[in-house]
């Protein structure tokens, strides 16, 4: 399959370019980037080098079969408007513009643990945002078994590649080095894709979702705290939580305790499930540019093309 990314200078769309040169069902052809046009792909991502010889592009031209747009919020739209996407083509979205449910727009919300049957017979995917990923996996079986009966509070804490590759005063490393930080209190933009899964799956839930993001001092990886009422055991829980995921081969239930480095360089996610005085915490954890981006971002175009899920996706953590 030909693919072409459009965005292909940040972060995310570095790390598509690595999982699709070493994927073995596709071959990337068009890097996009206005501010890199005729420059070859590893003078910004090193690593490349000796491994493409690909340059970067400024137009998208018509030879491809799957495109991944992995340009800012508020960038995806105006792009598809300039350049028309045939029907037959599959376009996986990065962004957060289409990732509400809407009659203006085909996408379907890419999350494979919450609605895999339908990504596999779409052709425009959203990807999800990489917290709003993280904390619905902690929820989607208690909505489910419609056990939420309460308000959810998630601490978060990500990696500074979570703000993307243009530095600012809070993402520099002189200020983000050995400190923590909050922002967004409450209001951030991915609280409302965690509604719209929920209520999909319990459509009477109506309590606050109060979401706590932390800015940590490590590149790339989201640690989760989740906790909520509940009046079920944790032996119900747990085995609620290992029912749910038993087809789902990134999402992993365990009863070790967690740490960020075991998810880190991987597409998985894991989840652990505790019972404490009345209330059930969830820890998650993942990566912020693969499970929450763009790893999952293969991992639906896997779905669409009926190749094996992991396709492409078996990568080793960084345990040191």
């Amino acid at each position: 399959m030909k693919v072409a990314i459009a965005g292909g200078a940040g972060y995310t769309g570095g790390e598509l370019l690595r999982l699709l040169l070493q994927h073995p069902k596709t071959k990337v052809t068009q890097v996009l980037s206005r501010s890199q046009a005729g420059q070859p792909v590893c003078t910004i991502h090193q690593d490349l080098e000796g491994i493409s010889t690909l340059e970067f592009k400024e137009d998208l031209e018509a030879d491809y079969d799957a495109l991944f747009l992995c340009m800012g919020h508020g960038r995806s739209g105006q792009f598809l408007e300039d350049n028309p996407i045939p029907d037959d083509k599959i376009v996986v979205d990065l962004s957060n513009e289409f990732r509400f449910a809407s009659p203006d727009h085909q996408f379907t919300y890419g999350l494979p643990e919450w609605q895999k049957e339908k990504i596999k017979k779409s052709r425009k995917i959203a990807n999800p945002g990489c917290f709003a990923t993280g904390i619905q996996l902690a929820l989607l079986p208690l909505a489910q078994a419609g056990w939420l009966t309460g308000e959810i509070t998630a601490t978060s804490i990500t990696g500074s590649t979570g703000a993307g590759q243009r530095p600012s005063p809070t993402t520099h490393f002189s200020w983000r080095n050995n400190n923590l930080s909050i922002y967004k209190l409450g209001t951030h933009q991915h609280i409302p894709e965690v509604y719209q899964s929920v209520q999909d799956l319990q459509p009477d839930y109506d309590h606050p979702v109060i979401m706590v993001p932390v800015r940590g001092d490590f590149p790339r990886g989201i640690f989760s705290s989740i906790i909520t009422d509940t009046s079920h055991s944790e032996a119900e829980l747990v085995q609620l939580f290992k029912d749910y995921y038993a087809d789902h081969p990134f999402t992993i239930v365990t009863s070790q305790d967690l740490d960020l480095k075991r998810v880190v360089n991987t597409n998985r996610a894991y989840l652990k499930v505790d019972k404490i005085k009345g209330k059930v915490h969830i820890t998650s954890t993942l990566d912020n540019l693969l499970k929450g981006a763009s790893g999952q971002a293969v991992q639906n175009l896997n779905l669409i093309a009926g190749w094996e899920e992991t396709t492409g996706l078996i990568l080793k953590p960084t345990i040191y």
